[in-house]
Order: C-alpha cells, then sequence, then structure tokens
C-alpha cells in the first residue's frame, strides 16, 4: 500500500492530538482531585455521587436548623431563670408580709419591691427571640404574650397553644418554644371553699369558714370534690350540723346521709378537716353550716401578684382574708416556680436531644462524604502515574512527528 505524504501527516497528527487530550484530560483531574469530571466519564458513578451530594445539602441545612434550635433554647432557659428567681424572691416577700409586726411603711416597702417584680416577670413572659417573635405566643407569635386588661382587672394571655418546631434530621422534629398557656397559665391554685360565708340554719345567726390547713383539706377537697357539671347544682354543698344541746356540744362533717367527721366543740369555733368554722347564735339539735368546695383553677403567677400587692396595699382587710390571701399567693407563686422547673426540665432534654443529633448528623455527613469521594475523587498518586505516562506519549509522538515530517524522496537519493 503507498502511504502518501498527507496520510502520515494526518496520521501523526491526530496522535499528537490524542495525546495532547489525555493529557489535558490528566491534568484536570489532578487540578481538580476528582476522577469523574463529566457525567460521561462514569454514569453510574456520577449518578450515586449527585444523590450523596444531595444528602450532603440537606445535612448541611438541618446542622442550621439545630444551631438555630439551640440558639432559641438557650434564649428560653435564660428567661425561665430569671422568671424562676423572680418567683423565688416574691416567695420570700410573701414569708415577710406575714409578719404580724409589720408596719404600715413596712408594708409600702414591700408592696412597691412586689410591683417592680410584677413588671419584670410580665417584661420576661413577653421576650422575643432574636427576629423579633415572642417566645410564648405559641404560632401567634407577632402579638404580645401578656396584657393587662383594664375590663377584668386581669392580666390575660394574647397567645395560642401553638408549638414551633424545627425539623433537625430525616423524621425528627424538636420543639424550639413552649408557648405561654402551658408554662404560665396551667398553674394550680389553692384549692379552697367557694366563699368564706357560709349559710346557717337554725339558731345559728352567722357563720363562716376558712381554710387554715392545706394538707388535711386537700386530701378533704380531692376525695370528695364532684367536677360532673351533669351532676345536681348542689353537689359540691356538705353540711356541718351541730347539736348544741348535748354536753359538750357536738357536730357532725357530713353531705346528705354520709357523715365523714364527728367531734365535739366548747366554744363557737371548730376545727375540722382543716377548715376553721366560726359562728354566731345558739346551735340547737340539729342546726347546720352549709358551705361548699371551691372549683380548682388554674391562673398565671401575674394575676397571682396582683392579688397579693392588692392585699398588702389595703388596710382595711380583716386579718383572717389577709392571711387567707397570704395563702393564695405563697401556694400560687410555689406552683408556678415548680411548673417553670418542670419546663426548664422539659428544655434540657431537648437540648440533649440536639447534642445526640448532631453528632449524629455529623457522622452521616463524613460518611456520605467518604462514600462519594471513593466514587468520583481521585487517588493522587496513580493520576500522577497517569500523567506521566501520557506526557511521555504526547512528547513521543511529537518527536516522531517531527523526524517523520522531514522525510522526502530527495533525502534518499542523497
Amino acid at each position: 500500500m503507498r502511504l502518501s505524504h498527507n496520510m502520515i501527516f494526518k496520521s501523526n497528527l491526530n496522535s499528537i492530538l490524542n495525546s495532547q487530550q489525555e493529557v489535558n484530560n490528566s491534568m484536570k483531574q489532578v487540578n481538580t482531585q476528582k476522577r469523574v469530571l463529566t457525567a460521561s466519564d462514569d454514569p453510574s458513578a456520577m449518578a450515586r455521587s449527585l444523590l450523596y451530594s444531595d444528602k450532603i445539602q440537606t445535612n448541611e441545612q438541618y446542622t442550621k436548623n439545630l444551631t438555630m434550635l439551640k440558639s432559641r433554647l438557650d434564649t428560653q432557659e435564660g428567661v425561665l431563670d430569671n422568671i424562676k428567681d423572680s418567683l423565688t424572691r416574691s416567695i420570700e416577700l410573701t414569708v415577710n408580709a406575714g409578719n404580724g409586726s409589720l408596719t404600715a411603711p413596712d408594708k409600702a416597702a414591700l408592696s412597691e419591691e412586689l410591683e417592680s417584680i410584677q413588671t419584670a416577670v410580665l417584661e420576661l413572659m413577653n421576650s422575643k427571640t432574636e427576629d423579633g417573635r415572642y417566645i410564648f405566643s405559641g404560632y401567634q407569635d407577632n402579638t404580645r404574650t401578656y396584657e393587662f386588661d383594664s375590663n377584668n382587672n386581669r392580666y390575660a394571655y394574647r397567645g395560642d397553644q401553638g408549638q414551633h418546631k424545627i425539623k433537625v434530621a430525616e423524621g425528627v422534629e424538636i420543639k424550639s418554644s413552649d408557648n405561654g398557656y402551658d408554662v404560665f397559665e396551667s398553674v394550680e391554685q389553692r384549692l379552697n371553699v367557694t366563699t368564706n360565708t357560709a349559710t346557717p340554719s337554725g339558731g345559728i345567726v352567722s357563720a363562716d369558714v376558712y381554710v387554715t390547713q392545706q394538707g388535711p383539706f386537700d386530701l378533704f377537697h380531692k376525695a370528695n370534690y364532684n367536677p360532673d357539671p351533669t351532676a345536681p347544682a348542689t353537689r359540691n354543698e356538705f353540711q356541718l350540723e351541730l347539736n348544741g344541746t348535748t354536753a359538750p356540744p357536738s357536730y357532725r362533717l357530713m353531705q346528705g346521709a354520709t357523715v365523714f367527721e364527728t367531734g365535739t366543740y366548747t366554744e363557737n369555733n371548730i376545727k375540722v378537716a382543716g377548715m376553721e368554722f366560726s359562728f354566731t347564735g345558739t346551735a340547737g339539735a340539729a342546726d347546720t353550716i352549709t358551705f361548699e368546695l371551691g372549683t380548682p383553677e388554674k391562673d398565671n403567677v401575674l394575676n397571682t401578684l396582683e392579688s397579693l400587692i392588692t392585699a398588702v396595699q389595703d388596710p382595711n382587710l380583716s386579718d383572717k382574708d389577709y392571711r387567707q390571701v397570704l395563702a393564695d399567693s405563697m401556694i400560687g407563686l410555689e406552683n408556678a416556680k415548680n411548673r417553670v422547673s418542670q419546663i426548664q426540665s422539659g428544655l434540657g432534654g431537648r437540648m440533649n436531644t440536639a447534642t445526640r443529633i448532631t453528632d449524629a448528623n455529623t457522622d452521616l455527613d463524613i460518611n456520605n462524604k467518604i462514600a462519594r469521594a471513593d466514587l468520583i475523587e481521585l487517588d493522587m498518586a496513580e493520576a500522577i502515574t497517569e500523567l506521566t505516562k501520557h506526557e511521555t506519549q504526547l512528547q513521543a509522538s511529537q518527536a516522531t512527528y517531527g523526524r517523520l515530517s522531514n522525510l522526502s524522496l530527495l533525502d534518499y537519493i542523497r
């Protein structure tokens, strides 16, 4: 077969170009440190690497979400710590308020400090996140959490019962906040009677009843209170039946035909089931004092402090009524403090969960990157060897081409 000069030229040129392309590809691989530069290099590896890239990007978003979650939980933790400190001081002041030797100036100073605490607690309850949203308002986080309702003279919750959640892993969401209804509105108040003025009968002219021992009364209330709204209206009415004709006079605590406790008394003052009854008049053989167990209630600590401040500032309040307000306030403040502690415990659990998920996401991210690297990234030693080989081939092609391109018939004749 006759080889023309053009055929020799073309063949050598193609060899040089192919070698040059291989050198360029090898250099790109070394520079980018990737074995697969385009989908055509290894379609299967490229497809799988894209899946791993998606997982890595998703994991990066989860990491950002976890950072935001921890920030918000830390903020809420700090707010609750300050609220609990304020409640602790309020409890101390409530104990001081029960000191019978307090003068009017003493009570004025105590009242002023309680008002300062109430203002501080109100502002803490209305705390905001870093982006200006109210922490404890639930889904209504653009609405101020608590405001004073001048119509009812009470502090009212303006949020809802929603709870924001942040997705931190596949199928895992963690609450980033607690609403004020759960934290502040769910505080149980002191169990009591409906009214301190009891209903007398027979020779008893007037009567009152006060809870003086909370423990025994709580047991009696919890054992006998009927919450069924379909039951008769008198379902929680009880009678203290007196027999003033015996010596000594006796009593029976009862409801209908059911007798709970019996005893005797010497004066117009009877203590039974944690309650103290006082009456005027002369009891006959079966005269009664009727009272009603109060409905268990829940309220926020702002209203508890409001009632306490009002009582401390009221010089005309009887000692019995004043003591009742102090007892109400003490239990309300203690329960509010305990409720805050419970919420903090839940926060701690969520923060621990977030930490564990952070560690798990970090491990998952490392595994995904290793798997992606195995698919598309380069073995540098092997790549440099390949690059050197292709460069050598290119140099050989160029040298061969140079020698062949100079051959001609005249060279042969000479």
